[in-house]
């Protein structure tokens, strides 16, 4: 990933236009050192609040942190934002999100745009994210390696958005849930990666990686959104994941699995899966095996709330809302017991199932099923970054990249502060401030 900050309009605005609408907020103009200084930080290894805190960056990185009104050492013509009575938060990590997804055109209504049509909206969906205060996330599938093209173009600082490790195409078996199983035969429509033996999964995760998968994501299992499929089903074979796993990692690629079903779950845990998704009819022995085996969970939790009552209206059919149905508080009741039996978390929402800019939603919903808010911060912070095999993001310390964010109040005692993000900086770069401390 490239640690230069966006070059292109966000560069201006903070040169010109942003230091403009911000008035006091920035009070020198922008040297190489950036000083934040805020009332309170979350500290994300600890999980507590300190207070009264200076943040120093350099070069789009951290460089120090100092707390209980002691001042950094920074330059003599550095600039300083002040944020007031504000938390500054390490930006954000959505593990589990579909950048070129729009949930408003669900089941077929889709069909009525052009295939490039979707890498158009992955660009605005990416900045609505970013906004949202998520500076990186994890796309586990796209058509026609939508998230591999934005990720370059981010990089490349042509347009904005959130660092991303993506998994270009998702596969599994033939007419499973990666593959496409809304059409006739006459039409012909398949993943062109599906795998129906260890030996073809090898060679996908080959091929997958070749053109810019950082990651790799199989479907062990049926899903919710899919047609003729069922979640509880499993769809691919213990030797299949094991290969598909065995030569990830040989790549140094991490492998998540879509499993929502019980042995399916199992089975990836044992093949070596390091995130499951989704997990939602585990049961106690598949708990059991997460902590044995140290696979990080990432359960989807919020998102039937919003499937459930704009489903409908965006054209996803009577099939899939009964199955979302079917297993959303059964997910939740699940989500409440591998937490408490110390599986580890991570901060997953499959969004773009619902509306991106809304990640934020879920961190609520994990509260209401047993985190404490500080834990629901951590999934989505130093945990998410772990599971990543990350250094450079998820805690706001020296050496890392300068990913923050600000929230009004004290998110550790209301967590959906979250969901209204004033101030965001990624990289060094700020593409979002508020108009005052």
């Amino acid at each position: 990933m490239s640690s230069a900050p966006i070059r292109t309009v966000l560069a201006c605005a903070i040169a010109g236009s942003l230091l403009a609408a911000v008035g006091p907020i920035v009070r020198a103009a922008t040297p190489t050192d950036t000083v934040l200084h805020a009332a309170r930080l979350f500290d994300a290894r600890n999980g507590r609040v300190v207070n009264d805190v200076e943040v120093l960056v350099r070069d789009g990185r951290i460089v120090a942190v100092a707390q209980g009104g002691k001042p950094v050492d920074a330059a003599a013509d550095a600039a300083r934002i002040e944020l007031g009575d504000r938390t500054l938060v390490p930006g954000l990590i959505d593990m589990h999100v579909h950048i070129d997804s729009d949930p408003t055109y669900s089941g077929y209504t889709g069909l009525q745009f052009n295939d490039r049509f979707w890498s158009a909206v992955a660009v605005a969906q990416a900045k609505a994210t970013l906004d949202a205060g998520f500076t990186t996330i994890r796309n586990l599938g796209a058509d026609a390696w939508n998230d591999v093209g934005l990720r370059q173009a981010i990089d490349a600082g042509k347009v904005p958005g959130p660092r991303i490790v993506g998994a270009g195409y998702a596969f599994g078996a033939t007419g499973g849930h990666c593959d496409s199983t809304y059409f006739p035969p006459s039409m012909d429509q398949k993943n062109p990666y599906n795998a129906d033996s260890p030996e073809e999964g090898r060679k996908r995760v080959r091929e997958i990686r070749k053109h810019g998968a950082q990651v790799i994501k199989i479907c062990a299992t049926g899903g919710v959104f899919s047609r003729n499929t069922e979640p509880g089903q499993q769809q691919m074979t213990y030797d299949e994941m094991k290969a598909i796993v065995d030569e990830a990692h040989m790549w140094g690629l991490k492998v998540a699995a879509h499993a929502h079903g019980t042995s399916g779950i199992k089975d990836a845990i044992r093949a070596g899966v390091d995130t499951i998704e989704h997990v939602s009819l585990v049961d106690d022995e598949g708990i059991r095996l997460a902590v044995k085996h140290g696979a990080w969970f990432s359960m989807d939790i919020y998102n039937t709330d919003y499937t459930q009552s704009e489903g409908k209206k965006n054209g996803v059919l009577e099939d899939n809302l009964r199955k979302d149905r079917e297993i959303g508080d059964i997910q939740r009741e699940n989500f409440r017991k591998a937490h408490a039996a110390g599986v580890k978390m991570v901060y997953g929402t499959d969004a773009g199932i619902y509306p991106h800019g809304d990640n934020a939603k879920q961190f609520a919903t994990m509260v209401r099923y047993g985190m404490t808010p500080a834990q629901a911060i951590q999934a989505a912070t130093i945990n998410s970054a772990e599971a990543l095999g990350r250094k450079d993001v998820g805690v706001i310390e020296a050496g890392r990249y300068a990913d923050l964010i600000a929230v009004d109040g004290d998110p550790t005692r209301d967590v959906t502060q979250l969901e209204s993000v004033d101030f965001v900086m990624k990289g060094g770069a700020v593409v979002k401030a508020p108009a005052s401390p």
